[in-house]
């Protein structure tokens, strides 16, 4: 019998379908891998805002976590929104108890709309006890700044803050220029591993429609690494998916305020 690649998913829930959990099991399903799922908050959202998050209880996280794992199994995993430290330490424990190594860690902070969706003091616990657990990280500019205390004006830093991020080269990290303004939008991936610096160039989009973009970029990582491409390859190919997503997603109005990328642009015409 044949077997899917598999991609596990812990995540939020965005009640408008955009980022979060729905966002990653719509980008792992279209990079050609099974997403399974452990949900850590519920969050009422649309592309206005987040209005409420419920947190799930920790004991519930780590009985998805072990479900999916013990039956299924999975061949990398992408976290994103933990909201706070009894999630981080939960979730880091699940996941060493199966020895899971294919980690892409996408450190949620702030939604697109500007909502704090990790408590302050959970910070600290992420720098210190799930950024060290996983491959790959993937932040944006304000992420950056948050984990380094430091402010990032322009694109000539990046290289040398990825190498910052990377915990004197244990951890992958994928630096997401997004928030910045230069012309052409490059991100660095700094590959630990190899210690290389790729520049990933594309066209700056005007778009709208950016909510869930972190979330998408960080699935698809996760899904190519599962199905074998090792991190250079997964990293050119999940900016190429969700740069076209971005693209062809931008002529579509879903909501009033920062819209959906168009996660099955190879599908839908």
């Amino acid at each position: 019998m044949r077997k899917y690649k598999r991609v596990l998913t812990i995540a939020g829930s965005d009640s408008g379908g955009g980022a979060g959990i729905q966002a990653d099991i719509k980008a792992i399903s279209a990079c050609g891998c099974f997403a399974t799922s452990a949900i850590t908050a519920i969050t009422a959202q649309n592309t206005v805002g987040v209005t409420d998050i419920h947190p799930i209880p920790i004991s519930t996280i780590s009985n998805q976590i072990k479900a999916v794992l013990e039956d299924i199994g999975t061949d990398s995993v992408k976290i994103g929104m933990l909201h706070n430290s009894e999630t981080i330490v939960s979730v880091c424990e699940a996941l060493k108890e199966f020895n899971i190594s294919n980690i892409v860690l996408d450190p949620v902070m702030v939604s697109t709309s500007g909502n704090t969706l990790l408590q302050s003091e959970a910070i600290s616990s992420l720098k210190k006890v799930l950024i060290p657990l996983a491959r790959v990280i993937t932040p944006n500019i304000p992420e950056a700044e948050i984990l380094l205390d430091k402010k990032i004006t322009n694109q000539n830093q990046l290289p040398d803050l990825a190498k910052e991020l990377s915990l004197d080269g244990k951890v992958s990290v994928l630096l997401k220029a997004g928030h910045l303004s230069d012309g052409e939008l490059i991100d660095i991936f700094y590959n630990a591993e190899t210690d290389e610096i790729i520049e990933l160039k594309s066209k700056r989009s005007s778009s709208k429609n950016t909510h869930g973009t972190g979330c998408t970029l960080s699935s698809a990582f996760a899904a190519f690494l599962a199905r074998g491409f090792d991190l250079n390859e997964a990293a050119r190919n999940a900016k190429k998916y969700i740069n076209k997503a971005i693209v062809c997603g931008a002529d579509f109005s879903t909501g009033k305020g920062h819209g959906p990328v168009n996660h099955f642009y190879q599908y839908w015409d």
